[in-house]
């Protein structure tokens, strides 16, 4: 039987058939009289009711009958659902997963409530609830007084981009937050619902607090301008937080209006990306930046229901990332000129996948696409996948160390969705605690129908 660790050492209690028939009572009662000010009776998606306003106990082990599959867009509904249903019936092969999980969720609780009005900075505006940022690879001018302007040194990241900036609290927030939420979709364990509840109310919603839904200020560059369009990159943690947020659906912490206001701060982001020059400049990018921006339009139009720019987003890859940034080979050249090639190239593969697995709630098909010169999504994984190896050495600039599961990933879901045992085979060359630890056995875990002896390779 699996194991399930909960912040809550007590674990849950239940309480006798006659005090749950009693709570019952009171609480149909306390509706009819209406002393229940604040709170919001409401049906949630296993059919039973729960009023919001009230705290809960924590759980600390998923009902099987609760694997309801969530509102996610970019993650796998089915598999997530999957994914509980094994866990609370004892599979032992996502136990190493699922306890890596829980002590990265254990760590994000930590995590302190972050917001733009963190900064000592003043924006340029003036305004603190606007978010600043610098670009990492600028560096003081040795050739100058004063360093101005700032030259670039590509792959190299200047320590001052975690001098009092908004991006690191940002990426912090986003990771706590999608973290949290996929613990608490696992485990129903309140606790963590709480805290990602706190972290999003904290950095999008409380006016005290809120960051403006823009990003003129993202990745200024001393010298030469105070924002530009690559600072667009940082925010793609977003793709993320609509997930989150499909996963908090179902908890008490988090309110209706708490989803009306993030669909509202989404709504007004999304804008201003489409609208604003700096946005339209990143949507020319030929890059990962350009394929990071598509999967934000198209995450963000599907959260607020605009499917019709969602599709004409996802069918405007094909052509604009796919075909644009892939060979027919499987190199992406864009990436392959910087200095850390084969982690840009990883990158932009996994922009491109989310990209495939928001195509398919509006029915386009990216997985399968070739471009008229062969260019796939397969085709640029299966470039990248023998350097998952780690005897094989890259043959491109790599400056800075990768690590051993770089690429665990893009071939899990590689090896679901295409069923190609080369993909089985590698991921067996890199060191087996990366992989059986690794997140992607909990988003994309086998069919119910493979065996076991088939993953293992026994």
């Amino acid at each position: 039987m699996l194991t399930h660790p909960s912040p809550d050492p007590t674990g849950p209690r239940v309480a006798p058939p006659r005090a749950q028939r009693l709570r019952a009572v009171i609480l149909l009662a306390a509706v009819a009289v209406g002393v229940l000010g604040g709170c919001e009776l409401r049906r949630v998606p296993d059919g039973a009711w729960r009023l919001r306003g009230l705290a809960t106990r924590p759980r600390s082990t998923p009902a099987s009958a609760a694997a309801t599959p969530p509102r996610v867009y970019a993650l796998d509904a089915e598999g997530l659902a999957r994914a509980k249903r094994r866990i609370a019936s004892g599979d032992a092969r996502l136990q190493p997963a699922y306890d890596r999980l829980v002590r990265e969720a254990g760590a994000a609780l930590q995590v302190p409530p972050a917001s733009v009005m963190d900064k000592r900075r003043i924006p340029p505006s003036g305004d603190k609830h606007d978010y600043v940022s610098m670009g990492p690879y600028w560096w003081p001018n040795p050739a100058t007084r004063g360093g101005l302007p700032y030259v670039r040194r590509d792959g190299e990241r200047n320590p001052e981009i975690r001098n009092d900036y908004d991006a690191p609290r940002l990426a912090a927030m986003t990771g706590a937050v999608t973290t949290l939420a996929l613990a608490y979709y696992f485990t129903d364990d309140e606790t963590y619902a709480r805290r990602a509840a706190l972290l999003l109310r904290t950095w999008f919603l409380d006016p005290a607090t809120r960051m403006n839904p823009h990003l003129r200020y993202g990745q200024g560059i001393p010298g030469i301008t105070q924002g530009r369009a690559a600072g667009i990159i940082e925010t793609r943690g977003l793709v993320g937080v609509v997930d989150a947020i499909g996963m908090l659906e179902r908890s008490p912490s988090w309110t209706t209006a708490d989803d009306r206001g993030m669909a509202g701060w989404l709504s007004a982001y999304l804008g201003w990306l489409r609208s604003s020059v700096i946005g339209k400049q990143e949507r020319s990018a030929h890059n990962n930046h350009g394929t990071w921006y598509d999967a934000q339009v198209a995450a963000l139009a599907l959260f607020i229901g605009d499917t019709a720019l969602a599709r004409s987003t996802l069918e405007g890859a094909k052509t604009r990332r796919i075909a644009a940034q892939i060979t027919t080979d499987g190199r992406q050249p864009y990436e392959l000129a910087r200095t850390r090639s084969l982690a840009y190239s990883v990158m932009n593969l996994e922009g491109l996948c989310r990209l495939a697995d928001l195509a398919r709630h509006v029915g386009v098909d990216l997985w399968s696409y070739r471009s008229p010169r062969g260019g796939s999504i397969r085709k640029a994984l299966d470039y990248l996948a023998p350097y998952a190896d780690p005897r094989r050495k890259w043959p491109g600039r790599q400056i800075t160390p990768t690590e051993p599961d770089l690429l665990v990933l893009p071939l899990e879901q590689a090896r679901l969705l295409y069923g190609d045992p080369r993909y089985d085979a590698l991921l067996r060359r890199i060191p087996q605690d990366a992989v059986r630890s690794h997140r992607a056995q909990l988003l994309y875990p086998e069919q119910d129908s493979v065996p076991v002896a088939s993953r293992t390779g026994s």
